[in-house]
């Protein structure tokens, strides 16, 4: 008998270290099946965008913090799906909804779909070009469009390898010259395809 008195115990200091009521998968933004790297991931993704140095708020990165200690530990976690299951078969009318997060599809994922658009606005915009019929002028709007589009999703390629890179890298503090550059390639680009299209 000793001995489950003291199980009991930790149980319930185990117990009182968090709170049952509050959705740790949803304040990480995780699903209850994710694994422990997806959840380290997830944290050290959440917490470089809530840290109170980077502009976030102390409050939300204390539940993150508290989100983060339940779930990393295998047994604390175990203790926490259990009594959120006990405390949700006392609710039956709550149903929890969940919707998964979208995956990152990273740097490359960005930069390759930047230069898809690319590409594609750019063959429809020599077709055009080199077989002009008359009613194919919508098609040369769309592939400006295209292009456009291109721009933007590089642009967002370059300002997401900017963020991924660590914070001690010199190229990180001189984002302003890495817009003027971008933008300047992006100009003289679109000058020398003016030009290639203007020639008979």
């Amino acid at each position: 008998m000793p001995n489950e008195n003291w199980v009991n115990r930790i149980l319930q200091f185990a117990m009182s270290q968090f709170d049952s009521n509050k959705d740790y998968y949803g304040v990480l933004g995780v699903d209850k099946h994710a694994t422990r790297r997806e959840i380290d991931r997830q944290y050290r993704r959440q917490a470089s965008r809530h840290h109170p140095d980077r502009g976030g708020s102390e409050e939300d990165m204390k539940s993150l913090n508290e989100a983060y200690g339940v779930l990393k530990d295998a047994q604390s976690r175990r203790l926490y799906d259990d009594s959120r299951r006990t405390t949700t078969t006392r609710v039956a009318d709550f149903r929890p909804v969940y919707t998964p997060t979208a995956r990152d599809i990273g740097v490359m994922g960005q930069c390759l779909s930047a230069l898809l658009c690319l590409l594609a606005g750019l063959f429809l915009l020599l077709l055009v070009r080199f077989q002009w019929i008359w009613f194919l002028w919508p098609l040369a709007i769309l592939a400006v469009g295209v292009v456009g589009f291109g721009v933007l999703l590089a642009r967002s390629a370059m300002v997401a390898a900017n963020d991924s890179l660590p914070v001690t890298n010199r190229l990180k503090r001189h984002t302003k010259l890495q817009e003027a550059a971008f933008w300047a390639v992006i100009v003289t680009t679109g000058y020398g395809l003016y030009v290639l299209l203007s020639f008979e």
